[in-house]
């Protein structure tokens, strides 16, 4: 009778363990995004629509559409340069995103390549968005080369965001 328990034991456990790893296996499947793939419309210097989602690109903030820099002391809208760079890194090229989180508008948060370059990596590498850790040495090497927005007076878009807020969605 006492063997009879144990092999039960061992029966029950081993299928406890294998229902566990299924629904562990499950989870993980789910948490992977599929690939977002297709052309891009370019929003503005960080966000672009790929077969039809709204995409932000992840690790990086560019100057916003409306945004004025100073170079010397003259305005320049580097905002409209981030968007015009971007669009012209993506322009005919495929591009497949994968997402790795959402944004408090519920647009996808993900790195984007087109044609298998990284559109985050090249916006911070020409000094037209700045790094939010991601993209650290791409940012330094624009800085010291003083590209785009570094051979200017600028806000952060972060900044200028705060004192311009959106008045419609």
């Amino acid at each position: 009778m006492v063997e009879v328990m144990t092999r039960r034991a061992r029966v029950f456990l081993l299928c406890a363990l294998l229902a566990a790893g299924l629904a562990a296996a499950g989870w993980l499947i789910d948490r992977q995004t599929a690939a977002i793939v297709g052309f891009a419309q370019v929003i503005d210097g960080d966000s672009l629509i790929v077969a039809g989602t709204e995409i932000r690109l992840y690790g990086v903030d560019a100057p916003e559409l409306k945004q004025s820099c100073l170079r010397g002391g003259m305005p320049w809208n580097c905002g409209a340069e981030a968007a015009g760079a971007l669009r012209a890194a993506a322009a005919g090229r495929q591009t497949v995103c994968r997402p790795r989180d959402r944004d408090r508008y519920g647009r996808a948060v993900a790195v984007c390549l087109a044609d298998g370059v990284d559109l985050g990596a090249a916006m911070v590498r020409g000094g037209l968005a700045v790094s939010l850790g991601a993209y650290a040495g791409d940012e330094r090497e624009a800085r010291d080369a003083r590209r785009g927005i570094w051979s200017s007076s600028f806000e952060r878009p972060a900044a200028w965001r705060a004192k311009h807020p959106r008045t419609s969605p």
